[in-house]
């Protein structure tokens, strides 16, 4: 109705974008013919209209490529690779929880991870609600929609293992009761039962009674985000990698953008169904012989799950992390044993197999209990007391390299070994590892070059770096790990118990564990990167822990001189970009 107004608006909208190199916001009015500019300010954004801005913006010549790039919030970038609830929906949540791995899925209530695989086959889609999850749960979690736990906070194994899968995870939720052995549970003081719709939202917690509607995530990354993250790439320095576990993670983080893999956890291989009983077994098994035994048939299941990963990443390292939990984790849990004997006892007496069987499974779950496993029998400490598990491990790693070489691929596999606080542990298991790996090269007449070094995750660790540094040939900071270490925080407790009370109350600025403490446990750090360097020049350092796509985390690696971060294959976009701003900002 009045065209010169208008066209006097869209004048000014230009200008004002011109002057100010950025989509504005404005406020305006129109009074007797007469325009009135009231305000402006940038305009606000969603993730995906903050990059195709700025892409609009560097077309249009207002600003350059790395301005751009700086113009992106990197934790944004979170939102693009998930489902999320419809925002139209507007439906209250029942009950929240941590956000431990972003997303959000609706299934139907399964207790046990045995039903969650069993609905999945009927074509279910099904939620894994659990007090907490253990690797024992590992096939639940791969069938389930998304998890929910009572227990547990972001470096859970529940919200380690969802992160990696891009699978959303809730943990945490203290307003959750489980009663297992009924079917049931009480969520905010509602009752829910196996069969019961249920949504969760691992991006802001939120647990929600029925299922709600959802948004789904492109399935490949956009070409307009690809063009973006090709800006990022020429401004960075540290490189990006990814801890991926199976062949299909790997394929997904090198599609997103991963430059090798940081972390490969080889215990989650061992929770396959037709593999349990065999790692059972090893675990069980009277002597070394018994135990050879076992192993011997683990190897080809081990050596095959290699092929995919080395096969996966051709051309790329894959830094494989050598067993690292306690094997306790493999077996059922003591409460749940005692349970089952006593029951069988009353039912059918002591003399029956399956009552011996089981008896004799309490007994070696008695024997490896431990009253603080995370500080027990695990990480390098496994492979000394134990160094035929290693032992086949390894065998399992430079067969598969061997094969895929003798192929014409270019395999490239780097050992990790985890846990080491002394010298004398790095020396044991560095040479155990490389007379295993040049006996394998040497039968296949196979020449390949790899590296043996360690994971960082004990403060002592951090203190005689140097000393390490003799035999170790990389180092990864594990940095889940050297937080709980360094703060003495149970990281599968604290997220659910204490810290949220210590930030609302200010004694915590950020979770730990979300969020690299650059003053302790970055202190460490340095020190680690200064006496490893010091005495191997040109040591290659990286963290593999969880806050490797966290960008302020990202930012002080950058800091440090790290080669590299690894982090979740869907963190790895926000990691790039991360990587870029903390590049950019070094050089401003």
């Amino acid at each position: 109705r009045q065209p010169q107004v208008y066209d006097q608006f869209v004048e000014i909208a230009r200008r004002l974008e011109r002057h100010y190199k950025d989509v504005q916001d404005l406020e305006f009015t129109v009074e007797r013919g007469k325009l009135y500019m009231l305000q402006t300010r940038n305009a606000k954004r969603s993730a995906e209209a903050a990059v195709k801005i700025a892409l609009a913006l560097v077309e249009e010549g207002l600003i350059d490529e790395r301005t751009a790039v700086g113009r992106v919030d990197a934790r944004s970038l979170d939102a693009l690779f998930h489902a999320r609830i419809d925002p139209g929906a507007e439906i209250a949540p029942t009950a929240h929880g941590l956000n431990a791995s972003p997303g959000a899925a609706s299934g139907q209530v399964v207790f046990d991870a045995d039903e969650a695989v069993a609905w999945r086959e009927k074509g279910k889609r099904t939620i894994l609600v659990r007090v907490e999850t253990t690797p024992d749960d590992m096939h639940g979690i791969i069938a389930a929609e998304g998890i929910l736990t009572a227990k547990g906070g972001a470096t859970s194994h529940a919200a380690v293992v969802a992160r990696g899968m891009g699978k959303p995870c809730v943990a945490g939720c203290e307003a959750l009761q489980i009663d297992r052995r009924a079917g049931s549970a009480l969520l905010a003081g509602i009752a829910i039962h196996q069969g019961d719709w249920l949504t969760i939202d691992g991006s802001t917690g939120a647990v929600i009674l029925g299922e709600a509607p959802l948004l789904a995530p492109p399935s490949t990354l956009p070409e307009w985000l690809a063009t973006f993250l090709s800006w990022a790439d020429r401004s960075r320095t540290m490189q990006v990698w990814a801890n991926a576990d199976t062949p299909e993670d790997a394929r997904k983080a090198r599609e997103l953008g991963a430059q090798g893999i940081g972390l490969c956890r080889t215990e989650h291989m061992f929770m396959a169904r037709e593999r349990l009983p065999v790692v059972q077994e090893m675990i069980l098994a009277a002597d070394t012989k018994a135990r050879a035994s076992a192993l011997e048939r683990l190897l080809p299941f081990q050596r095959e799950d290699f092929v995919g990963i080395l096969e996966a990443m051709a051309g790329l390292p894959v830094t494989i992390r050598l067993l690292d939990p306690p094997l306790h984790e493999f077996l059922p849990s003591l409460e749940s044993l005692l349970v089952e004997t006593t029951e069988l006892r009353v039912r059918e007496g002591t003399e029956t197999p399956r009552y011996k069987e089981r008896e004799a499974l309490l007994r070696r779950v008695e024997q490896l209990h431990e009253q603080n496993p995370m500080l027990g029998l695990r990480v390098c400490r496994l492979g000394i007391l134990y160094p035929e598990i290693y032992a086949m491990q390894l065998r399992a790693i430079f067969e598969a390299a061997c094969t895929l070489v003798a192929r014409g691929v270019d395999a490239r596999p780097e050992v990790m070994i985890p846990g080491v606080g002394t010298p004398e542990e790095m020396r044991f298991t560095y040479d155990a590892a490389k007379a295993v790996a040049d006996a394998v090269l040497a039968e296949n007449g196979i020449a390949l070059e790899y590296h043996i070094g360690t994971m960082i995750e004990l403060p002592r660790a951090c203190v005689v770096a140097d000393e390490i540094a003799q035999r170790a040939e990389f180092f990864s900071f594990g940095t889940n790990d050297l937080t709980q270490t360094t703060y003495g925080y149970s990281r599968d407790d604290a997220e659910a118990s204490f810290i949220p009370h210590y930030l609302e109350k200010r004694i915590l600025k950020d979770d730990p564990f979300q969020v690299l403490d650059q003053r302790g446990v970055g202190s460490l750090m340095r020190q680690a990167v200064e006496l490893g360097r010091a005495a191997r020049p040109g040591l290659k350092i990286g963290i593999c822990g969880e806050h490797g796509g966290e960008p302020s985390s990202v930012a002080f690696c950058h800091t440090l001189g790290l080669d590299y971060v690894s982090c979740s294959p869907y963190r790895v976009p926000i990691a790039r970009l991360a990587a870029a701003q903390a590049a950019l900002a070094a050089r401003s």
